[in-house]
């Protein structure tokens, strides 16, 4: 046995294993990134091209491109060929996000094997469920490799989408952290959601809800630029709330989401004023210069999440409590971004993030976070028991 083997398998490396008979003589596609890999660092394209020879017919690409190379929001891939395979490559966020007629010509099954992060707002589950509602009209199957939610399945954090705030970012009523698998989030998304896709879920062999990234033995391939690590991972369903405001988030540093900070911000008094408040992190006082993005070559004030216990540690209430510390001491610095954001020219971004404009009211007027929290428990728990019914996983 080899001792340095992952303590789990994914849906990939169960495919490798028992290569279904329903996908023999099929037309594949597949939708993958660069995360789309077995342990032994070969890719789900090559995988399926062994596996199946000359039956791929078409891949896809989620939002980042095939290769995950483009960095920020709203900045599309394009299609090409692919030069091995001699086979187009669709993006998913492109002049469209939601696959064509065309594009699922070639195929008969769609093959998904991307890596998601257990955020509402990461907007690969919402490329997904495009495809599936694609593949229906269509009468196409569509097979979930599964892989590892990252933060765990056992916690699950944050109010319910409200309809009014639905866009790419959110198209469901479903919290910030969801606590679910990419197969099993698929799967309820496409009952619950009334889809009614021919859906098949590949499951992992040796994940179990209590995991996060460190104990899967799986190496970390950024499922996207900026959660470089599996720790941009743990803090990000809090610290992407700071993408719709004039604090950098971290991007176009070596620590997107880990860190934040803008020129205005006085780091010693949000930390005194927060010092009490969060659980399980530290926060220690930093400045740092973003290369991209907001406040370019500029040096910003701000501090890096440490996380001590991510059992106490809960990111989206945490960020929501520094969210308004920021706003209190700085009502002259601090603003929302305006929109454009992820295609959405009118709403204001910080609504679409949090899924809630009455939320982001509540954080102006200075409602207390924690108080705030409790009152989104009761739809939260009704939310985890209807969605124990797809946990794949116990």
């Amino acid at each position: 046995m080899n001792k340095n083997a992952p303590r789990i398998k994914t849906g990939l490396e169960s495919l490798c294993d028992n290569p279904p008979e329903y996908l023999k003589g099929m037309r594949l596609g597949l939708l993958a990134n660069p995360a789309s890999i077995t342990s032994r660092f070969v890719h789900a394209k090559d995988v399926l091209s062994r596996l199946f020879p000359g039956r791929v017919c078409a891949l896809f690409s989620p939002q980042h491109g095939f290769f995950a190379e483009k960095q920020d929001n709203m900045i599309e891939s394009g299609h090409f060929r692919d030069p091995d395979l001699n086979i187009p490559v669709f993006s998913l966020y492109s002049e469209t996000r939601v696959p064509t007629t065309d594009m699922f010509d070639p195929i008969d099954t769609l093959v998904i094997d991307i890596q998601d992060v257990g955020t509402r707002v990461y907007t690969f589950i919402y490329t997904i469920s495009y495809c599936l509602e694609t593949a229906a009209k269509l009468g196409r199957s569509v097979v979930i490799l599964d892989r590892p939610n990252p933060v765990g399945g056992l916690q699950v954090e944050g109010n319910i989408l409200e309809e009014a705030c639905a866009s790419f970012v959110g198209r469901y009523p479903i919290p910030m952290r969801h606590g679910m698998t990419i197969g099993e989030i698929t799967a309820y998304i496409n009952t619950t959601q009334k889809i009614g896709c021919d859906l098949t879920v590949i499951p992992m062999q040796g994940w179990t809800r209590d995991m996060y990234w460190q104990e899967t033995g799986l190496v970390w391939i950024p499922p996207s630029p900026n959660l470089p690590t599996p720790l941009s991972a743990m803090v990000y369903p809090g610290q992407v709330i700071f993408e719709g405001t004039n604090l950098s988030e971290g991007r176009g540093t070596t620590l997107p989401f880990e860190q934040f900070g803008a020129p205005y911000v006085d780091t010693m008094t949000l930390i005194q004023a927060v010092k009490d408040r969060l659980k399980g992190i530290v926060l220690r006082p930093l400045c740092f210069q973003p290369t991209s993005g907001k406040w370019q070559n500029q040096t910003c004030k701000g501090v890096q999440i440490h996380i001590m216990d991510r059992d106490e540690y809960k990111p989206y209430l945490c960020s929501l409590i520094l969210l308004q510390e920021i706003m209190r001491a700085h009502p002259n610095g601090f603003q929302f971004k305006a929109p454009p954001y992820e295609y959405e020219f009118e709403r204001l971004p910080m609504d679409l993030i949090l899924g809630s404009r009455s939320l982001r009211e509540n954080i102006e007027k200075m409602n207390d976070p924690v108080e705030l929290e409790k009152a989104w428990q009761r739809p939260l728990q009704e939310f985890r028991q209807e969605s124990q019914d797809f946990y794949i996983y116990k």
